[in-house]
């Protein structure tokens, strides 16, 4: 259980304790999962993953999100470190990820959760508006690695 404190308007913040479970992405969720930042995307409460493949000897985060309306809740910590012990799991001993380099929020829970900066790359991908229309998104990434 974690509790949530809504700070935006402190005449009517009031502490909600929810339960939260992380599991394992199943078959039937493919249909729900799409790109960061698209309507289906947010309103799940909290998505990630772990690729294995892009960097031998770690586990890659990728497409971490917690929805808008409940970050600052500790539902992204939840998730990395989720993340972290399923890589651990598969007795790996390090964690790498990739964030953009204008999201200093998500930089920041990475830096106090003992991720370190050791480059940075470009990255690309396509995204479908709200009319439908495809357009491509180019941004530059700061990679991040742990030791676990």
């Amino acid at each position: 259980m974690l509790p949530c404190v809504n700070t935006e308007d402190d005449s009517t913040a009031a502490a909600v304790t929810l339960p939260v479970n992380v599991r394992d992405l199943l078959p039937q969720d493919l249909p729900a999962c799409t790109w960061a930042g698209s309507d289906t995307h947010l309103r799940h409460v909290a998505t990630g993953g772990v690729d294995y493949q892009v960097c031998e000897g770690a586990g890659t985060l990728w497409q971490l999100a917690v929805m808008p309306a409940l970050q600052s809740c500790g539902l992204g910590t939840l998730l990395v470190r989720a993340a972290e012990q399923r890589i651990r799991d598969r007795g790996l001993r390090r964690a790498e990820l990739a964030v953009e380099e204008d999201n200093a929020r998500a930089r920041a829970l990475y830096e106090r959760l003992g991720y370190a900066a050791y480059g940075r790359e470009p990255d690309a991908w396509d995204e479908e508006g709200p009319d439908g229309s495809i357009r491509r998104h180019e941004t530059m990434c700061i990679l991040m690695c742990k030791s676990l």
